[in-house]
């Protein structure tokens, strides 16, 4: 089976989720919605394709060559908006964070990178995916290379694919013939000329019948309509200067190598503390799945099941300042009781023997009177722990909720992960997982 690689237009895809998604901004004020996009676009692909390699490209804020040459080229577009601008650094940031290889080159368009690596690429035997939002790409399609173009459709975002037989089918033309049909008509998105007077039915007929422009000039008396025939008489020099502009250079000289772009683990710890700043709360939980333990906390939770070592345990969290505690229970019993002193020391006792609920009660409320517990919807707790100091409480999910009143939702170990980094809240589960009940 051979390997995969896949190459991703990044301004393209940047664009494309910037203005498929409400401007979103992190509690910084800093614009991310196109950020959010790119890397929902990113996971849902990865899934899909699976590759061995992966890299990114990039334009150039510079002239390329095809300005030189024209330089009405690309003149009609307007200036990117700056809350798209802000987030091109930062989507750079991000892939940089999870050690995927990005490529830009001054003087030439990603495109030209795309296709100069999708070439190289597939004289090596692999197979190769390029995503983009940029129809220009269909010139690259082969059998061994695919591209995969995203459109919006009644709300909802599709992935049409192309190898060459669906270039056909869907243009009546090949993939290179992409490149003589925008020789005729011209784009309007690049400001690329082609020939007054053809649009894009009547130059599919040229070239269905005569394979390009060169050969349709040869024959200029046999090309219909009339008007198209005159025009390309009157035009032929900005026909091939088009023709120039639209084809892609699959030769630029940029340096690839394809180790550096090996798929390696991409939910590092850098790349999860750039997503809690900002504020990716459904990408965290990817993260926290997929990751190597590189970017959690590692605890070590000690039982406490003696009686005598409770007391000693109780003793010592007295001289706390401070002690987060966790208690497992229902309307009548408590099960359970977490103690964390520091990440370090972490502690449950189950309730079992001389250690009765009502003892584990107690004994928190005997605390509460020099210590300040920090727990977790403190309320539940109320209904177990008499507490005659609730100055001496602190709720984190209520400290939460007054930090970002915003958010639609406060969940234990989100919570826990991206304010008090894991230290003083041991997660439901991490305990329930010690004792069967």
């Amino acid at each position: 089976m051979s390997e995969k690689i896949l190459l991703i237009d990044g301004h393209s895809i940047l664009n494309r989720a910037f203005y498929g998604l409400p401007d979103l901004t992190n509690g910084e004020g800093i614009h991310t919605g196109a950020v959010y996009g790119f890397l929902n676009i990113l996971f849902r692909i990865l899934e899909e394709e699976k590759p061995d390699y992966l890299t990114v490209a990039f334009d150039v804020h510079a002239p390329t060559f095809r300005h030189k040459m024209y330089d009405a080229y690309k003149g009609t577009r307007k200036a990117m908006p700056e809350e798209l601008r802000q987030q091109v650094p930062l989507i750079k940031e991000m892939l940089g964070a999870m050690g995927i290889n990005i490529m830009e080159m001054e003087g030439y368009e990603a495109d030209d990178l795309l296709g100069t690596v999708a070439r190289q690429c597939e004289a090596q035997g692999m197979d190769v995916t390029i995503l983009s939002g940029d129809r220009d790409l269909l010139q690259l399609a082969t059998d061994k290379i695919m591209i995969r173009l995203p459109k919006t459709t009644k709300g909802k975002t599709i992935i049409e694919d192309y190898h060459t037989q669906q270039v056909i089918e869907k243009y009546q033309v090949t993939p290179p013939q992409i490149i003589e049909l925008k020789a005729l008509m011209g784009d309007s998105a690049d400001n690329i000329p082609g020939i007054p007077g053809v649009g894009e039915k009547t130059a599919t007929k040229m070239i269905v019948q005569f394979g390009n422009i060169e050969n349709a000039y040869e024959h200029l008396e046999e090309v219909k309509p009339n008007k198209a025939k005159e025009s390309l008489r009157e035009n032929y020099d900005k026909a091939q200067l088009s023709k120039t502009l639209a084809t892609i250079n699959t030769d630029s000289p940029i340096s690839f190598s394809s180790e550096a772009a090996r798929m390696e683990n991409l939910y590092t710890k850098e790349a999860y503390e750039l997503c809690k700043r900002l504020e990716f709360k459904n990408l965290l939980s990817r993260f926290d799945k997929d990751a190597v333990s590189e970017s959690a906390i590692e605890q070590e939770f000690f039982a406490c099941t003696e009686l005598s070592g409770c007391e000693s345990l109780f003793e010592k969290a007295a001289g706390n300042p401070e002690a987060g505690v966790a208690l497992l229970s229902d309307k009548k019993s408590i099960y359970m009781l977490g103690v964390a002193l520091s990440k370090e020391e972490v502690y449950y006792i189950p309730v079992q023997g001389m250690i009765t609920g009502a003892y584990l009660s107690d004994k928190l409320r005997q605390l509460s009177k020099k210590t300040l517990l920090c727990s977790w919807d403190v309320k539940s707790m109320l209904k177990h722990v008499f507490i005659e100091q609730k100055e001496h409480v602190f709720d984190a999910g209520v400290g939460a909720y007054l930090l970002n009143p915003l958010k639609s939702s406060y969940n234990y170990d989100d919570t826990a992960r991206e304010y008090l980094n894991g230290m003083l809240l041991p997660s439901r589960e991490d305990l329930l997982g010690k004792e069967t009940y």
